[in-house]
């Protein structure tokens, strides 16, 4: 009888101990660098991860793109206190709901937040929260050149756009970079498939002396998963 219970109780416990823990994320990468990780599910994908980074010059930390929701962007703003930081502005790299979901209560903590001008205007039409602070043209700087930000054109999206750290030499790539374990470009209902690859090289034109890159999804690698992606993108386009 012992073992019969001891056999039912380890049954039971199965499903439990394959749960993935979809709480959120947080480890360095490099110093002053923080990458967090949020989880959802989504159909056709699954459980699907979504990177963003945090950036800290001396106590102020700076946000490039927030949790994938509201209680996740909460989770990061408890810990970057805890840690004796101040959260001094974010950046949403598009309008899609894993890089914006949080800006409405960053506003509501008096954090600064900035979009381009372009992803403001696509948050509007979909009704969504919208950032304090936006920008226009193809390059915008945070924290006096902490966070570069540059438009490469479209791909993932019209409205794209990636960061470089220059002290850390990490290019935060956000959803038009793809990373190695993904054989596809992804979700591309709003994407420029036919613009994409060009995008990409635009960025590779920049001869940023990557340490890193970090993509939207999936796993942190080298500059190499550039030339994956536009791989990805010529054959998107031929098919």
């Amino acid at each position: 009888m012992k073992f019969i219970l001891t056999f039912i109780v380890t049954i039971m416990a199965l499903p439990a101990m394959a749960q993935k823990d979809t709480s959120l994320k947080i480890s360095e990468i490099a110093e002053g660098v923080y990458l967090h990780t949020s989880f959802k599910n989504i159909e056709g994908y699954g459980l699907v991860d979504s990177n963003g980074l945090i950036v800290v010059d001396a106590n102020q930390a700076y946000i490039i793109d927030t949790p994938w929701s509201e209680d996740d962007t909460e989770t990061l703003l408890t810990w970057i206190a805890d840690n004796g930081y101040q959260a001094k502005a974010s950046i949403s790299t598009h309008s899609h709901a894993d890089r914006t979901a949080g800006i409405k209560l960053l506003n509501s903590r008096l954090i600064q937040t900035y979009t381009s001008e372009l992803t403001k205007e696509l948050l509007v039409q979909g009704g969504k929260p919208i950032p304090t602070h936006t920008f226009n043209g193809s390059e915008f700087s945070l924290g006096n050149g902490l966070v570069e930000l540059y438009y490469p054109g479209a791909g993932h999206t019209e409205d794209n756009i990636i960061a470089w750290l220059p002290k850390s030499k990490i290019l935060f790539g956000g959803c038009i970079v793809r990373s190695h374990e993904w054989e596809s470009l992804g979700y591309v209902g709003d994407a420029s498939i036919i613009s994409w690859a060009d995008s990409i090289e635009n960025i590779k034109a920049k001869n940023y002396d990557i340490n890193m890159v970090v993509p939207g999804h999936g796993t942190v690698g080298q500059a190499d998963i550039l030339d994956h992606t536009i791989d990805l993108a010529k054959s998107a386009v031929t098919n």
